[in-house]
């Protein structure tokens, strides 16, 4: 494994850490229970596909797990940009998450996409 590989490895578990940390401030009404409970599940699903795609046998099974890792991180900033603008917990917190998540969707992606050219390429 690439030292850069396991660098996005050690970066998508402590985004996910960092996620489950961040929801035990959220308020504790039932849309808040909700949104936790969608955003653990898709930031941890992020780390656990990288790390699955990053062991994968060949490179259209990483491409496939990479895929399912973006999607879940996009839908992490969903919930995110929703805690955000319920109110479910202190902003400045949030924040750094956000940026954090943004800087590696578009390492992801852009990985994703390359990928993609490598193993698709145009007729």
């Amino acid at each position: 494994m690439s030292i850069f590989s396991e660098q996005l490895r050690t970066k998508t578990k402590e985004i996910a850490i960092k996620t489950i940390i961040l929801t035990r401030s959220f308020a504790g009404n039932d849309e808040a229970w909700t949104i936790k409970k969608q955003l653990i599940r898709s930031s941890t699903s992020v780390a656990a596909n990288y790390r699955a795609a990053s062991r994968g046998r060949s490179q259209k099974e990483f491409y496939a797990k990479l895929c399912i890792a973006v999607e879940e991180l996009d839908e992490s900033l969903l919930w995110l940009e929703f805690t955000k603008e319920l109110e479910l917990t202190d902003v400045e917190k949030v924040n750094p998450l956000m940026k954090d998540m943004n800087y590696l969707f578009c390492i992801l992606a852009k990985s994703k996409q390359t990928l993609k050219n490598k193993l698709y390429p145009k007729d």
